[in-house]
Parts: structure tokens; C-alpha cells; sequence
């Protein structure tokens, strides 16, 4: 790892950075345009849960999003996308920006969080299987892909079927 990341939320200016980072760390435009979507969805925007890690020239090298969701009716949110360069990927930048995207998460009063990611990847931070709390979704997909976590202990895992920001389509 060695590298040091500077992270914090997002600023309009990092918005055309933002959507580099996205259409380099992803094959097709999809989730550059789904952040642009859920960027314009008061619904679903969080001020303060996106956020970037920067190298210490102020280089954005990755970024992660929180957006509204909610497990039946409980407020959650959702982690996605994260995106990382290339060329920093396994640097250690994209643990750093989930890690600070979480702790500010926290500092909002948020408790919940659902990813829908690698599920080698995302325990690192504390995520476990969504069906083991009863949480599922409207889709078919792998079980152990769909991971929870309680950033509250006082406020446990709510059962129920996750439901996305209508920019994600599900």
C-alpha cells in the first residue's frame, strides 16, 4: 500500500473528475451515467456521501457513492458505485474513500448500508450476507453478492426487500 490518500466529499468541481474516474475503471458508460442520474435524484442524493480519495498532488483517483435507498420501508443506503484508476487499482485508494464514504455515513446518523458487489471485496469493511438478516432483493442474484452492514449497533439489520433509487432500474 504505502500510498497516502486524501479523501473527502465531493465538490461540483470534481464532478467531470468523478465521471473520469468512472468511464476508465468501468468497460462501458453505465455507471457514469447511473452517478449523473443519482446526482439529480433529490430522492436519492446525500450531501457529503460522495466522496473521492485524491493523491497528495489533489489527483481524484477514486470514488464511492452513498445513495438513499431503503429495506422495505427503513431509510438505508446504498454503496455504488466505486470506481478506482487503472493504474491505482490495489493501491489501497479504494478502501480509503468506502472507508471515509462509511464513517461519514455515520457521522450523518445513517445506519444502514446494502452493496451489491464482490464478496471477497466488501466483508473488509464490515459487510455480511443481506439473507442472513432476511434481506433480499426484487432480482435474482448471487446470494453471497448482496451484503448488509449496521452502522449502528443500537439499530440492528431491518428485514425486508432492498429498493433502489429508481436510477438503478430495480
Amino acid at each position: 500500500m504505502g500510498n497516502m490518500w486524501i479523501t473527502r466529499a465531493e465538490t461540483s468541481a470534481d464532478i467531470p473528475g468523478i465521471r473520469d474516474i468512472d468511464l476508465a475503471a468501468f468497460p462501458t458508460p453505465a455507471e457514469a451515467d447511473l452517478v449523473d442520474s443519482l446526482r439529480a435524484d433529490p430522492t436519492a442524493w446525500i450531501e457529503g456521501l460522495s466522496l473521492v480519495a485524491a493523491d497528495e498532488t489533489g489527483h481524484l483517483v477514486s470514488h464511492a457513492l452513498l445513495t438513499r435507498c431503503h429495506i422495505d420501508t427503513t431509510p438505508a443506503l446504498c454503496l455504488a458505485p466505486c470506481a478506482v484508476r487503472p493504474q491505482q487499482q490495489r493501491t489501497g485508494a479504494g478502501t480509503a474513500v468506502i472507508r471515509a464514504a462509511l464513517a461519514a455515513a455515520r457521522s450523518l446518523g445513517e445506519r444502514h448500508v446494502v452493496v451489491l458487489g464482490h464478496p471477497a471485496y466488501y466483508p473488509r469493511f464490515g459487510f455480511t450476507r443481506a439473507s442472513t438478516y432476511g434481506i433480499g432483493l426484487t432480482i435474482d442474484v448471487p446470494d453471497d453478492a448482496l451484503m448488509a452492514l449496521s452502522l449502528d449497533a443500537d439499530h440492528p439489520l431491518p428485514r425486508g426487500t432492498v429498493h433502489y433509487a429508481a436510477a438503478f432500474g430495480i
